[in-house]
């Protein structure tokens, strides 16, 4: 499955000591082309694309006919414009069934890396509950499976790499959401065989640059960036503001992406995972893979900016 992936060279990534991964993001100069920006998977190499989908309540939406078609039109969109990672989790309620339906719609879904989760205190409902993300997508196959919330972390990752050494999965990854699990994090980093991390990091919540983001280049660990937007906070933070006209110089053509080239062009990011419901935001959010990033001056500038408001 999945072998028509996108293999585009991402300039964007530095494979640099702990330091510079703070001090030295992107310059502008190092994104001009009109390719779709990747990032970098430094355990394989591969490329993955740096704009994926998380599906945490918008693709929720159980039996409704009418909002699963309006998913397909989403998720359609989301190829169409060279998407790779969907992110899902069984915590999520009917979203991977809905998923798997929109999957099951659409003519060319090569380009996909399927993601999902373990979320149960019991290692045999944890296998269990792959059993079922594997039916609810169509797949045998994932691409990553990851411990959501480090939840019962080491019985689960024990079955993961059984997956993962049988051939039954590709990558191994951890996840939190919350700041007060960043120390725990850390430590499960340092120590474990694993090759992806998820966490909170945006304009705002940028707790991670302190520890998490340089020790993941460190280990060589792939970073999955979650909340891009707040959960819509920086959007009522901004209020319908227009963009300053300084957004132009890294081609910024709206609030969305605005927050997703600050995540981006941070060099130890992979892929940021915005979720959303409508095929308009999904256009305006595939879009921020395109164009300029900002470089290290301009990422303090934007920070002042949206702090200001």
């Amino acid at each position: 499955m999945n072998k028509g992936r996108l293999r585009l060279s991402r300039r964007a990534f530095l494979a640099a000591s702990a330091a510079t991964v703070v001090a030295a993001p992107l310059g502008l100069a190092a994104a001009t082309d009109s390719a779709r920006r990747t990032g970098t998977i430094p355990g394989s190499g591969e490329q993955l694309p740096a704009i994926g989908m998380g599906s945490w309540i918008t693709f929720d939406v159980g039996d409704d006919t009418g909002q699963r078609e309006q998913r397909v039109r989403v998720l359609r969109a989301f190829f169409d414009a060279g998407g790779g990672m969907i992110d899902s989790s069984p915590m999520y309620g009917s979203s991977e069934e809905v998923i798997g339906f929109c999957l099951r719609r659409i003519a060319d879904t090569s380009s996909l890396f399927s993601a999902t989760k373990v979320w149960t205190p019991a290692k045999w409902h944890g296998v269990k509950q792959i059993e079922d993300s594997q039916a609810f997508w169509g797949f045998k196959k994932f691409d990553l499976l990851q411990v959501h919330n480090l939840v019962a972390w080491a019985p689960h990752l024990e079955t993961l790499r059984e997956l993962k050494a049988q051939g039954q999965l590709r990558y191994i990854g951890l996840t939190t959401s919350h700041g007060r699990r960043h120390a725990e994090l850390a430590k499960l980093m340092a120590k474990q065989p694993i090759d992806f991390v998820q966490f909170t990091y945006n304009i705002l919540d940028r707790e991670a640059e302190q520890r998490l983001l340089p020790l993941a280049v460190e280990r060589g660990l792939a970073v999955i960036a979650n909340r891009p937007f707040q959960r819509g906070g920086l959007f009522n933070r901004v209020n319908n503001r227009p963009l300053p006209d300084w957004a132009g110089q890294f081609d910024c053509a709206n609030w969305a992406q605005f927050f997703l080239k600050f995540i981006v062009s941070h060099p130890a990011v992979t892929c940021a995972i915005p979720a959303t419901s409508r095929f308009d935001h999904m256009l305006e959010n595939m879009d921020a893979g395109l164009g300029r990033l900002p470089d290290s001056k301009m990422r303090q500038r934007m920070i002042r900016y949206i702090e200001s408001l």
